[in-house]
């Protein structure tokens, strides 16, 4: 059987359940909008009580551009209506996190959910990292703090065990430095079991068309964040899949992303449409930032044109997360990174 003619029948197979969740789901139960502030829709952040924007600003975007630029970026998005902020110490080595601070400061910080992450593992590490993201803000607290990019069940294990990262985290919400407690995962394993083990407010999951399409990536995720009552953060709704081999990258990053508006307002339909799914998040670029945020102001739920558009395209495209996601199935360790070109592979600050 030729290649295009076996991904089709493997589209078919994984697009058929796909597309019978995503109909159902836009249908009847997506999360409800439940405002809409200067054209930008709002949800409700699962069990948070707060309303968000259904586009979030990422702060990895701020790698790139200069100081000025990200203020006035930070503000354009606040202005049509974004109110979710997000970032990580390991964006940048620290740099989006210091960019972001400067650009709170021209912004009504009151007016923002604002969200940020740790590596960190353990109690001491954590607590240490998360001061410095604080400072680095110049804020005094955190609306959502999260476990950053959990990959391996043993790092679950390790964070929610004994001495670990959790320690820090509920000991820092009694003390009124976060409000709310999360985490973001690349694997199935180390999202579910975290969702099992712990009463997390949100799980930031990648959550896109080519992944669903093609391996069912973040099906049991959704499953397993609403039965919780976990609110889903969409990561990579604008990922194409892996580059193709030999294929000019326009830009240099990990993952192919989608450029086109209607390509982006379909891709973002698409992610936002999942049950559970109440916001997403653009890659890490500041056009793309805004492409995102024109999609979100337009957003409907998916239709099943759109669907069967995707499935379509979804056939000759291939899933970021295959790999990690077989070796932590397997049992395998990750020896060196997956990606050497993802900003998610640095490793974080010791504080030992």
């Amino acid at each position: 059987m030729e290649r295009r003619s076996f991904l089709k029948v493997l589209g078919s197979a994984a697009g058929g359940c796909a597309f019978g969740i995503t109909s159902a789901w836009a249908r009847e139960s997506t999360v409800p909008l439940t405002d809409t502030v200067l054209g930008m829709p709002r949800r409700m952040l699962g069990r948070t009580g707060r309303q968000v924007s259904i586009i979030g600003f990422p702060g990895l975007a701020m790698t790139r551009d200069d100081q000025a630029t990200c203020n006035r970026a930070l503000q354009q998005a606040v202005d049509l209506g974004v109110n979710y902020v997000d970032n990580a110490p390991a964006y940048g080595n620290g740099v989006c996190e210091e960019r972001m601070g400067v650009a709170l400061q021209g912004v009504d910080r009151d007016g923002l959910f604002l969200a940020c992450k740790t590596k960190m593992r353990d109690a001491r590490g954590c607590r240490e990292e998360l001061e410095r993201s604080l400072e680095r803000h110049k804020t005094d607290h955190f609306d959502l703090y999260q476990l950053h990019h959990l990959r391996q069940p043993s790092e679950v294990e390790q964070a929610l065990g004994p001495g670990g990262a959790m320690e820090a985290i509920l000991k820092a919400r009694e003390e009124g430095k976060l409000r709310w407690i999360g985490f973001s995962a690349h694997t199935t394993k180390a999202a579910v079991l975290a969702l099992n083990r712990f009463p997390f407010d949100t799980v930031m999951f990648p959550i896109n068309y080519v992944e669903m399409f093609t391996i069912g990536f973040g099906r049991e995720v959704l499953e397993t964040a609403q039965a919780k009552g976990a609110a889903v953060l969409a990561i990579k709704p604008m990922s194409a899949g892996t580059w193709p081999e030999g294929m000019e990258r326009t830009r240099q990053w990990w993952y192919r992303t989608i450029e086109e508006q209607d390509d982006v307002n379909r891709a973002i339909r698409f992610s936002l449409s999942q049950r559970g799914v109440v916001t997403g998040f653009s890659p890490a670029w500041l056009d793309l930032v805004e492409k995102s945020i024109a999609a979100g102001k337009v957003f409907q739920p998916v239709s099943p044109e759109d669907i069967e558009i995707l499935r379509e395209r979804a056939h000759d495209a291939a899933s970021v997360f295959k790999r990690e996601e077989d070796q932590v199935a397997g049992f395998r360790p990750l020896r060196g990174p997956v990606y050497p070109d993802s900003p998610h592979e640095a490793a974080p600050t010791s504080y030992a």
